[in-house]
């Protein structure tokens, strides 16, 4: 069930953020083309930034670079860094349509923390991964902790493909306690038409791609692993974007597959697969009491495989705003825990952790068509919805068996509204 595709609109909060980008683009490039080095305080921690200058001259039409030529050993010792961002520097200043930078396969680079930053000046920026892009040791990582490992902002029309694999090094993490803040492997900030494929992620200390604020985003044939415990190891975060595109991948992590938050509309995910995981979730929405908005979300031919949960949407009391439009069809499970569930009650895991508030997000227009399988757990169906309820449940031609064999499974809701048909378990707990 296909959404009307909306024309995107940038919306003030964009607008701000894209002048707040401005503003960083020029305190910290003051030249075009330059190379700036700071060092934060006494702890020695180094940070890059590079700026594209569009002054280069390389020429019109294809260009191709190898980051080798740039200085980058390729060793897994060697601190490749600065090659890679005199690398940056060349490519984004590249005049012609089309420029790319190419990673080359059986070397392994060592890149520490560092932000790609846009505009370029070509309408595409090709960065073709062949080989190994691998994070430090996350006791390299001196001084504060960074939000992100490889950060791209600003940067439209990027393209990121390839046989290659990008490692977070995340194992050295993962054990450190939850006020030690781990950086997201690959982080796009306002990235208008993005594309992403064909590469292996595995092991971030956190997500392994945030997707935020960009418009126009495909990401196809991807590989995301972490193992099952590791900790906030998202596959893909996606926030304050529209028409993103995720299809035929797997993802196989220590949380969401898939995580769609605030401020998104128009998200396809088709030819998934997912597990370990958390399943392919919409939100959490509303923590800290915000307005989060979410429409027009599709899942479609996903495959769950032993996931702590199927399609889910999670929120948290006290927050405003809605979660409208969402469909999740053609859906296969395999011995999956909660295939369907709405959780208006996500407080740390816990509903006797939430606070007695009146708010919550609205919830509506949900539809759940032609889920197959088998549930690890004997709650194949639960939609706990808030107070306020749910409104606009549709469930359709649904199978699900208990993956025990001989135990029951139950369908339970709490304040929410629709119809169901051809559903096995019954659904009877639906108010009109």
């Amino acid at each position: 069930m296909e959404g009307k595709r909306h024309k995107f609109k940038p919306t003030n909060r964009r607008r701000r953020l894209e002048r707040s980008l401005l503003v960083v683009l020029g305190t910290q490039v003051q030249m075009a083309g330059e190379r700036w080095r700071t060092t934060d305080g006494d702890r020695g921690r180094r940070r890059w930034w590079v700026k594209g200058s569009s002054n280069l001259g390389i020429g019109d039409g294809q260009n191709t670079l190898n980051v080798l030529k740039f200085g980058a050993v390729g060793d897994g010792k060697t601190d490749d860094s600065h090659a890679f961002l005199t690398a940056w520097q060349a490519l984004c200043g590249a005049r012609g349509r089309t420029s790319t930078l190419v990673i080359p396969a059986s070397k392994t680079f060592l890149v520490s923390h560092v932000q790609f930053l846009g505009p370029c000046s070509s309408s595409r920026v090709h960065i073709q991964v062949l080989g190994k892009i691998v994070a430090p040791e996350a006791n390299a990582w001196s001084g504060r902790n960074s939000d992100c490992w490889l950060c791209f902002m600003g940067v439209h029309g990027l393209v990121i493909d390839g046989s290659g694999e990008i490692d977070g090094n995340g194992e050295t993490w993962w054990n450190k306690p939850p006020s030690c803040r781990r950086p997201t492997a690959l982080h796009f900030h306002i990235c208008d038409n993005l594309k992403l494929s064909g590469l292996r992620h595995l092991d971030s200390p956190s997500n392994h791609i945030t997707i935020h604020s960009c418009n126009g985003v495909s990401a196809t044939n991807l590989r995301i692993t972490a193992p099952a415990d590791s900790p906030n190891t998202d596959g893909i975060d996606i926030a304050g974007s529209t028409q993103v595109d995720i299809s035929d991948s797997f993802i196989g992590t220590g949380d969401d597959c898939v995580a769609i938050k605030g401020g998104c509309s128009n998200i396809n995910i088709t030819k998934v697969t997912c597990g370990p995981g958390h399943g392919i979730s919409i939100g959490s929405l509303g923590q800290g009491g915000a307005n989060d908005q979410v429409e027009h979300v599709h899942v479609r031919d996903c495959t769950f495989n032993g996931t702590q949960n199927g399609a889910r949407i999670k929120t948290i009391p006290g927050g405003s705003g809605f979660a409208r439009q969402i469909s999740f069809e053609q859906i296969t499970l395999i011995a999956s825990r909660n295939p369907i569930y709405i959780d208006q009650y996500y407080c740390n895991g816990k509903a006797s952790s939430c606070p007695d508030v009146g708010k919550a997000t609205a919830i509506s227009g949900v539809t759940y068509i032609g889920f197959h399988g088998t549930s690890a757990d004997d709650k194949a169906i639960n939609l706990d919805c808030s107070d306020q309820g749910c409104t606009g449940i549709t469930i359709e031609n649904v199978n699900i068996t208990s993956s025990v064999q001989g135990q029951p499974l139950q369908a339970i809701c709490n304040n929410a509204h629709g119809r169901a048909t051809s559903t096995v378990p019954v659904v009877s707990c639906l108010l009109p």
